[in-house]
C-alpha cells in the first residue's frame, strides 16, 4: 500500500505499474540490437521535447533507461500546481498574454480532473517521457497554441525540483498527522493502563517494575521528536526553485516571489545552481524518516516478543495477526514483523540517495532522476508502518496478571532494599548496594523471591534491617515510590498521559 496526495489534497493510494523487463534481447541475451530510427531533418516528431537538435529518435534501450513516467506520474498533482502558478505569473508579468494564461490554467484543471478520474490517456515513453511532458502534451491538445507557451522561462530542471519539493512537503504534512494519531493511540492506552504493572528491562533482563502506561509513553516522547525532525526538514525545504530555469536563471522578467507565494513557499531559492541541483531536502526527510522507522521497529520487536507464550504480555486480535498454512494453532504477529522489516527499505532509501548525490558536480545531471523512486518507496513504507502501528496499539490488550507476575521475578526490587537502607538507616549507597546484593544471593540460594526472605535471613546479612522493609520489597510499593519527574509512578503516568491527550487533541482541532 502506497500513499500519495490527490489534487484536492486528500490521500489516495496510487498503483505502481509493473516494471517491464524490456526487449527480449536484453532478457535472453539473443537477437540483434534495435535499429536506429532515422528521421528526415525536417521531421522531429519523435523529439518534441528536444527540438531540432536531434535528427534521429533514441533507441529502445535509451527510451527504457531514460524515461521516468512509470514512477514520476504520481507527481501529477504537484506538477499541475506548479504549472498553474507559473502560467499565472507569466500572464501577470506580460511575458505571455493573460488570455493565454487563463486558457492554460483552465486546461490544466481539465488535465488534473482527467488524471484524478483515471481517464487520462498515457502515451508511449517516446512521447510521454515523464510527467512534465505528459501534462504539457495533453494541455496542448486541449488548448492549442497557448499550451506551447507554458514552458516559457522555465526548464524541466527547475520544474522537477519544484514538483519534488512540493511532494515531499505534502508527504511530511500527511506523516505529521499520522504520527499525531499514533501518539494519541499510545496516550489513550497509557491513560487506561497507568497503573498496570509490568517488568522493566535492561539488557532484556528483569530490572525494576514499571507500569505499562509508562512504557507506552516512552514511545510518545520518541515520536514527538520524530515529528519535530520532520517539521524542521519541512521548514528548510520550503524554498521555491521555480524560476532557476536550467541552471542560470532566465532573461525573462519573471516574478519569482509571486510563484513562491502562490505555491506556499516562504521564499524563492537564492541561487539558481542550488535550486536545480540539490536534493538535501529529500536527504533530510529520509534521515528523519529513518530515525522514526527505527523507533517503530523497536516497538514492533517488543510486540513480537510480548506475544510469545514465554512472555504472554499482550494479545492482538485477528485484525493484526495471521495464521499458519500447516499449524492451526498459530497466531503470528505479522503486522509487527513487517513494521520491523520496513526500516530496511527506509534506511536503504537514505543510503541510496546519498550514493546518487555524493559525486555529482553542479548543476543538473540525469543521475537526479534516481532520487524519486527510492524516496517514494521509503516514505510510502513509513506511512504504511505508522498506520499499521496505530492499528496495533488500539487493538492490543495487555495481560495484567501475567505482567505483574513476571514483574516480581528476578529480584526486581533489590534496588528498593538498597534505597531503604540509605533513607532509613543512613548507609552509604555503595554499602547498601552490597547488602542488597548479598540478600539477592541468599534468596537465590533458597530458591525464593526477595520479598519472600524472612526477616531473620535479612537481619543475618544486615542487623539494622527492620520489619517494615518487607513492605518496600513489594512491586506495587516499588512502582508507587518512583514519583520523580518522568518516573513510572501511576500518578505521574496518568498526569502525563492526560497532558499528551489534551495537547494532541488540541492540535487535531487546529488541523
Amino acid at each position: 500500500m502506497f500513499f500519495g496526495r490527490s489534487c484536492s489534497g486528500s490521500w489516495f493510494l496510487p498503483v505502481y505499474p509493473p516494471v517491464p523487463l524490456g526487449p527480449a534481447y536484453l532478457v535472453l541475451g539473443k537477437g540483434p540490437p534495435p535499429k536506429e530510427r532515422t528521421l528526415p531533418v525536417s521531421d522531429n516528431s519523435a523529439n518534441k521535447m528536444w527540438g531540432g537538435r536531434f535528427k534521429a529518435s533514441p533507441s529502445e534501450i535509451m527510451e527504457e533507461i531514460n524515461a521516468s513516467i512509470d514512477f514520476d506520474k504520481r507527481l501529477a498533482p504537484q506538477d499541475i500546481r506548479g504549472s498553474k502558478a507559473h502560467a499565472l505569473m507569466l500572464g501577470d508579468t506580460g511575458i505571455i498574454s493573460k488570455s493565454d494564461a487563463a486558457k492554460i490554467v483552465k486546461g490544466l484543471d481539465q488535465v488534473a480532473a482527467e488524471i484524478e478520474a483515471g481517464r487520462f490517456q498515457w502515451r508511449g515513453k517516446s512521447e510521454d517521457e515523464d510527467i512534465h511532458m505528459a501534462v504539457e502534451r495533453r494541455l496542448t491538445e486541449l488548448v492549442g497554441e497557448a499550451g506551447k507557451r507554458l514552458h516559457t522561462a522555465r526548464s524541466r530542471n527547475d520544474q522537477v525540483a519544484t514538483d519534488f519539493r512540493l511532494w515531499v512537503r505534502d508527504w511530511i504534512d500527511g506523516a505529521d498527522a499520522a504520527l499525531r494519531d499514533l501518539m494519541m493511540a499510545l496516550a489513550e492506552k497509557a491513560e487506561a493502563h497507568h497503573g498496570t504493572i509490568m517488568p522493566g528491562f535492561t539488557h532484556l533482563q528483569p530490572a525494576q517494575p514499571i507500569t505499562f502506561g509508562h512504557h507506552l509513553l516512552a514511545y510518545v516522547e520518541m515520536l514527538s521528536r520524530d515529528r519535530g525532525r520532520l517539521r524542521d526538514a519541512r521548514s528548510r525545504l520550503n524554498e521555491c526553485p521555480l524560476g532557476s530555469a536550467a541552471l542560470a536563471g532566465t532573461s525573462f522578467p519573471i516574478d519569482r516571489k509571486m510563484t513562491a507565494e502562490a505555491l506556499g513557499f516562504d521564499r524563492p531559492m537564492a541561487n539558481s545552481l542550488d535550486g536545480v541541483s540539490d536534493r538535501d531536502f529529500a536527504l533530510e526527510t529520509l534521515a528523519a524518516a529513518t530515525i522514526c522507522a527505527v523507533h517503530l521497529s523497536r516497538f514492533a520487536e517488543e510486540i513480537v516478543v510480548w506475544m510469545t507464550p514465554q512472555f504472554g504480555f499482550i494479545r492482538l486480535t485477528d485484525a493484526f495477526t495471521t495464521g499458519s498454512s500447516i499449524m492451526p494453532q498459530k497466531r503470528n504477529p505479522d503486522a509487527a514483523e513487517l513494521v520491523r522489516a520496513k526500516v530496511g527499505r527506509i534506511a536503504g532509501g537514505l543510503q541510496g540517495l546519498v550514493m546518487v548525490l555524493k559525486g555529482l558536480p553542479l548543476a543538473y545531471s540525469k543521475d537526479l532522476q534516481e532520487d524519486k523512486e527510492q524516496t517514494f518507496n521509503a516514505l510510502d513504507s513509513l506511512r504504511l508502518a505508522i498506520a499499521a502501528m496505530s492499528g496495533m496499539v488500539r487493538d492490543m490488550e495487555p495481560n495484567p496478571e501475567r505482567m505483574a507476575k513476571v514483574a516480581g521475578l528476578g529480584y526486581a526490587t533489590a534496588t528498593d532494599l538498597a534505597n531503604w537502607l540509605v533513607e532509613k538507616k543512613g548507609l552509604a549507597f555503595r554499602d547498601a548496594h552490597h547488602v542488597a546484593g548479598r540478600a539477592v544471593a541468599e534468596a537465590e540460594a533458597q530458591g525464593i523471591e526477595l520479598d519472600q526472605l524472612s526477616l531473620k535471613s535479612l537481619q543475618a546479612i544486615e542487623p539494622r534491617i527492620a520489619a517494615d522493609v518487607i513492605v518496600e520489597l513489594g512491586i506495587k510499593r516499588s512502582v508507587a515510590r518512583r514519583a520523580s519527574y518522568g518516573g513510572t509512578a501511576p500518578q505521574n503516568v496518568l498526569k502525563m498521559a492526560k497532558s499528551w491527550s489534551k495537547r494532541l487533541e488540541k492540535e487535531r482541532g487546529k488541523g
